[in-house]
């Protein structure tokens, strides 16, 4: 059986976790106003999804905005972590899976310690959410970022970075992207880390290095080690970048992703501009 779910928002409810506001606004009063509006949102999307029959949700992550930069005005884990524990608590008992991905400017990997420490700061906030919804299969997907002086340099630095990072591994999975860092070069760094991969089927076409879309998600549900493999999927917007999502999920992708699956049980995260409204026609897909 899989699973299926979408990022952030939804269309048909016009709710969304990523309320946010100028850094300038940034005082208390402000920051727990939007993340009451995130929360409610949150609540929203999730009841419905239960309704829907959507098991995967990813939140956004402005849910608390501006948590991670340095002059946040407030203890933010103190003030909303029974909330959250709430909202894990109704997760739990539905049987919904929860996730956050930093955005690509996340880059543990880089040569500048400013870099880094912004990056560490954003990942132990969203991995500080993650804690306070207290369920075991969440997911914090990061992308590695840029390359320095080489993969291998750009691995070793990622790695030292977040060795010791306990809070981040733990809910840790690496993923490949369409340009700079394809499955295969990936899977060594996190086999380091000890954390899994997630495949996404159109970082992999623009970026296969040589295998081929069942021997990636072989590859990358090995990764695993007995948890449920997550993986994204996604279809490519005509004329635009390479890699730029589509509305909705093209037959082919989807047929694509699923004879390479051969079977297997997972749970995937739709990548798709149109939100759960891509979702609704792949309920029931195995």
């Amino acid at each position: 059986m899989i699973r299926w779910g979408y990022p952030c928002e939804n269309v048909t409810l016009d709710a969304s976790t990523n309320h946010t506001l100028q850094l300038r606004n940034a005082r208390e009063e402000r920051i727990r106003e939007k993340f009451e509006q995130n929360l409610r949102d949150l609540w929203r999307m999730l009841e419905w999804n239960v309704q829907q029959g959507i098991a995967l949700f990813r939140i956004g992550q402005h849910l608390v905005p501006f948590a991670s930069h340095p002059s946040f005005p407030y203890d933010w884990y103190a003030a909303h972590a029974d909330a959250l524990r709430s909202v894990g608590e109704f997760a739990r008992e539905h049987g919904l899976r929860l996730s956050m991905h930093p955005s690509q400017y996340v880059n543990v990997g880089s040569p500048h310690a400013e870099v880094v420490e912004r990056s560490l700061a954003e990942l132990r906030y969203s991995a500080r959410v993650l804690e306070a919804l207290g369920l075991p299969d969440c997911v914090l997907i990061v992308h590695l970022g840029g390359v320095y002086e080489g993969h291998a340099s750009t691995g070793r630095r990622l790695v030292q970075h977040l060795r010791g990072e306990e809070q981040i591994l733990r809910w840790l999975a690496l993923e490949h992207d369409e340009r700079l860092w394809s499955l295969r070069q990936v899977l060594p760094v996190a086999e380091q880390l000890g954390v899994p991969v997630i495949v996404d089927n159109l970082h992999h076409r623009l970026n296969p290095d040589g295998l081929t879309l069942r021997e990636a998600v072989r590859l990358g549900i090995s990764t695993w080690n007995g948890r449920r493999p997550k993986l994204h999927l996604s279809s490519q917007e005509e004329g635009k970048r390479p890699g730029a999502h589509a509305g909705r999920i093209c037959p082919e992708d989807l047929h694509e992703l699923l004879d390479a699956l051969d079977g297997a049980e997972v749970d995937i995260m739709v990548e798709a501009k149109d939100k759960e409204l891509a979702v609704l026609p792949l309920l029931g897909r195995s």
